[in-house]
Parts: structure tokens; C-alpha cells; sequence
């Protein structure tokens, strides 16, 4: 296995969709806490107020890989249509651990 990944993905809902994106998530969340290599899946509110900004966290690479490719994201991306003006804006980043080894990496 490869080491952890940290992901980030940005949801812009349309104005007034919000709340809808929020509900479309929730269920998506919940499926995908089950799923092998899922450490982190977690979303918050950004302070413009309507961006949805989720931070995730994966075991491994090829685990990530396969959440991707799964049901539970093409559910998600069904269930957002017409909510979002696009695709989530996803990211993978590298960790560059500073410090106190618990502190200092996610």
C-alpha cells in the first residue's frame, strides 16, 4: 500500500441550492464512512456562505482510486445535478509533516 492521501473538494451550489446540496451529501457521507481506506470524509461550510469545502483522508492511492470509481460517487453526482455550476473542484495534496508527528500531519 502507498502512504495516506489528503483530499479536498469544493462544491459551489447554484444561488439558493444550497440546503439541497447539503441533503444530497449527507447520505453520500454516510456510504462512504463504510467504505475500505476511508479515514477522513468531512464537510464544512466556507465563510462565504455558499461553498461546501470537504476534506477527506484515504488509507491509500488505490483505495481513493476506487471510492472515485464507486457507487456511492456516481450516486452523489447524480444526486447534484443541476445543484452545483460544476464539477467538484477535487484536490490531491502531499503532506510536507512538520513537528509534533500527531499535530503536525492529518
Amino acid at each position: 500500500m502507498s502512504d495516506p492521501v489528503v483530499v479536498t473538494a469544493v462544491f459551489r451550489p447554484v444561488p439558493g441550492q444550497f440546503d439541497a446540496v447539503y441533503e444530497a451529501l449527507v447520505p453520500a457521507i454516510q456510504e462512504v464512512h463504510r467504505e475500505q481506506g476511508c479515514e477522513l470524509y468531512a464537510i464544512h461550510k466556507h465563510p462565504d456562505g455558499n461553498t461546501i469545502v470537504m476534506i477527506e483522508k484515504w488509507e491509500s492511492a488505490q483505495l481513493l482510486d476506487a471510492h472515485g470509481e464507486g457507487e456511492a460517487v456516481a450516486k452523489l453526482n447524480a444526486s447534484l445535478e443541476g445543484k452545483v455550476t460544476g464539477p467538484a473542484e477535487v484536490t490531491r495534496l502531499d503532506p510536507l509533516p512538520v513537528g509534533d508527528s500527531g499535530k503536525g500531519v492529518l
